[in-house]
């Protein structure tokens, strides 16, 4: 899997918005400034954030982006499909939409275990443990083996 620069910089300016202690709105400019995250980019990220009712814009002197939503109620699969699309897509088609000839009907079965297994971390990490620095204990876990640094 991918990790795309969207949904990358999506996480990070939305960490940075749950780490807000009052909820205040934060500029786009300074979510840009904090993470280092090219503005018109961020606009359109911004923007998809919005249309999946994750963040909300307010106008005025104190206007900027806030959470839209419990930093706890969004997932980062939320942040993901709201920016780039299913976690899993295969030719631009879910894996269960995919069809192959006998020989190599087994290759959705990969697909669909590889969707269900981003689902189980992706699903069970909220913004608001990613902006408290604490991982599920189960997630923590699959870091803990030194197998799972290794770049093969």
């Amino acid at each position: 899997m991918r990790v795309s620069a969207k949904s990358d910089y999506a996480l990070r300016a939305l960490i940075e918005m749950a780490d807000r202690p009052d909820g205040r709105a934060v500029s786009a400019e300074e979510l840009g400034r904090l993470q280092e995250i090219p503005h018109g980019f961020l606009q359109a990220i911004l923007a998809d954030l919005r249309r999946a009712g994750i963040v909300i814009s307010q106008r005025g002197q104190s206007g900027g982006w806030r959470m839209a939503r419990a930093a706890g109620d969004v997932s980062v699969a939320d942040v993901i499909r709201a920016v780039d699309g299913p976690l899993v897509s295969v030719y631009g088609l879910r894996p269960e939409a995919v069809s192959y000839n006998d020989s190599a009907e087994v290759l959705q079965h990969v697909w669909i275990a590889a969707r269900r297994s981003l689902r189980e971390v992706f699903e069970q990490v909220s913004l608001q443990q990613l902006a408290d620095g604490k991982l599920p204990e189960a997630v923590a876990a699959m870091t803990s083996d030194e197998d799972a640094w290794q770049p093969h």
